[in-house]
């Protein structure tokens, strides 16, 4: 049987638990990003953050800064090491602003080579192994760039099994990152399309939900984008309908000012899911075994990789 890939280790995907599937720990942004706020370089906070989120019962979370935003291996590893939540590491490459530079003088084959090796041998000299491929669009595109690394992940993914979790921008563009990795042999159930809440639309998450996909409702606490009584309403309705065990949560929480342990009390938090989401959901009727499919089982599942 397959295990997961945590930056301490391999781990069995029963010894997971609850799971974050879409997070930022820590971002060293390239030079063009110019909002400092988006810098995330604080270990003792992120130790704070991660400390608390494990006090209220959370056990992982995906940490999906890839290397052209400011990947940091080794500070996962420590973060992991003192706070006891098990951090799974991501790689690929993000939307053309940022992957352009990284990817536009390689073949797809160089790319899947690179994300192969970050997988199975580990990322540079680190020791630090990936646990989970990422690849991105563009606001109702998918540049020549971002195609070539959605086919290159499919290729590392067709060799590892690793999950391919995606960035859409704003939501857009999930149906046609299904149908180019499915091009380069890849099934829906291994994609983890990001980012949906930014569309609340019904009709949009049945239809990724159709092709077998599963969906990343993992804006939460993010009310500047959609209410969370929106999020809960729509989560609901995909639960009735049978598509429960095809959504993960998550928050997202890529910036210093969502977290509470930079100070300023600007944001919810690592805690926000777990002391007031899952309640509410609770409260809304639906039970724990449908809610601890999206925050436990599911992503075990998905994060499973193939015996390498």
């Amino acid at each position: 049987m397959g295990k997961i890939r945590t930056v301490l280790g391999d781990i069995e995907p029963t010894a997971l638990g609850i799971t974050y599937m879409h997070e930022h720990v820590i971002t060293h942004p390239p030079a063009s990003v110019t909002d400092r706020d988006l810098a995330m370089e604080s270990i003792a906070a992120a130790t704070r953050e991660l400390s608390h989120f494990h006090m209220a019962g959370g056990r992982a979370l995906v940490e999906m800064t890839p290397r052209d935003y400011g990947r940091d291996p080794l500070a996962l590893r420590e973060i992991s090491r003192v706070t006891g939540v098990h951090i799974i590491c991501t790689t690929g490459w993000l939307k053309d602003a940022f992957c352009r530079p990284w990817t536009e003088e390689r073949t797809i084959n160089e790319l899947a080579e690179e994300m192969i090796r970050e997988i199975t041998d580990g990322i540079d000299d680190t020791g630090v192994r990936a646990g989970v491929i990422k690849a991105a669009s563009s606001l109702n595109a998918i540049t020549p760039a971002e195609e070539k690394v959605f086919r290159a992940a499919a290729r590392a993914h067709r060799e590892t099994g690793a999950l391919i979790s995606t960035h859409t921008e704003k939501g857009t563009m999930a149906l046609e990152q299904i149908d180019l990795l499915r091009s380069e042999g890849v099934t829906p159930e291994r994609i983890l399309v990001g980012h949906l809440d930014h569309k609340p639309d019904l009709n949009y998450w049945r239809a990724v939900a159709r092709t077998g996909a599963n969906l990343g409702i993992d804006q939460i606490g993010k009310e500047k984008y959609q209410p969370d009584h929106l999020r809960i309403e729509l989560i609901l309705a995909m639960a009735a309908e049978g598509y429960g065990t095809q959504l993960c949560l998550s928050s997202d929480l890529a910036r210093t000012s969502y977290w509470p342990s930079y100070g300023g009390w600007g944001g919810p938090g690592l805690t926000y899911i777990l002391w007031r989401f899952l309640p509410w959901l609770r409260e809304r009727g639906l039970d724990v075994q449908q809610i601890e499919a999206m925050v436990i089982a599911t992503p075990a599942r998905l994060l499973t990789l193939n015996d390498v």
